[in-house]
């Protein structure tokens, strides 16, 4: 990505970022794996019409990588004070997986912040089942001290079987990006930990921004009894479902995910105050 990255000085941590294009504003926050990079074709996709502002989580990426417990209310508090740094005033935010459990704890915190949600691959709670999942993406990096054995036996939790068995290249790419990373293997596993902490199902009655939850009906780690109760429980929550795709299903279904992404985000900015751009 060649447009410029900063660093904002958050607290007593950095992070980086990077902010482009104008209009309303619209936030992504990635996943427990990766950094802003995973968001490289949405924000090609969003810079033509949105001011458009991807960044790495504390602990990940570029940011200040520190070995101590957090949770996603901090990450939260962290996207917001980001926004200050900023100036946005309100944006469209987008979560994927541990993002969008992020997402849902900033709508919690500063509702008037938060024009709409888009929650992807997300929960309000792991089930038994991603709890397993993660626990054991957790113990692979813990036991063998090594990215890309950790990538090699996590890959498979990331796509469905179809997609794996149909797109060797990709998921070598995919295996290549996830064992390359450089991050304090220490800050993965408290990230970890503080996605299996989560739990705002009693809150989401208390969300009242307009919400998309998308899920792939494959997933193990944010299943698809995750992805309903997410829907279900916030007021009015539009729900879509992707058959045959699994966590990835961004990258399984690309032209789905970004019709519906900025579908939803078009038909939420109306009047949006562009002060932000």
């Amino acid at each position: 990505m060649s447009d410029s990255l900063h660093d904002a000085p958050i607290g007593r941590y950095s992070l980086r970022y990077l902010d482009v294009g104008s209009g309303p504003a619209v936030v992504l926050i990635h996943g427990l794996a990766g950094d802003h990079k995973a968001w490289a074709a949405q924000i090609e996709m969003l810079r033509k019409s949105y001011r458009v502002v991807a960044f790495d989580n504390r602990g990940a990426g570029a940011s200040s990588q520190v070995d101590e417990p957090v949770s996603t209310e901090d990450l939260a508090r962290d996207t917001l004070q980001l926004m200050d740094f900023l100036q946005i005033e309100q944006a469209h935010v987008v979560g994927r997986s541990m993002g969008g459990a992020v997402a849902q704890q900033m709508a919690l915190l500063a509702p008037a912040r938060v024009l709409s949600l888009v929650l992807c691959a997300s929960f309000a709670k792991v089930d038994p089942l991603g709890r397993r999942v993660l626990s054991n993406m957790r113990e692979a990096l813990e036991w063998r001290s090594s990215w890309a054995d950790h990538a090699r036996h996590s890959i498979q939790n990331f796509v469905s079987a179809k997609f794996f068995n149909e797109n060797p290249v990709q998921i070598a790419a995919i295996e290549r990006l996830i064992g390359g990373e450089t991050r304090l293997p220490a800050c993965y596993v408290e990230q970890n930990i503080a996605c299996q902490s989560h739990d705002t199902l009693a809150q989401l009655a208390s969300i009242h921004q307009p919400t998309l939850v998308m899920g792939g009906d494959s997933d193990p780690i944010c299943s698809l009894t995750a992805t309903l109760a997410l829907g279900s429980g916030i007021p009015g929550a539009v729900t879509e479902i992707f058959e045959g795709a699994s966590h990835f299903f961004l990258m399984e279904q690309p032209a789905k995910f970004n019709r519906l992404l900025l579908s939803w985000l078009d038909q939420h900015s109306a009047g949006a105050d562009r002060a932000n751009s």
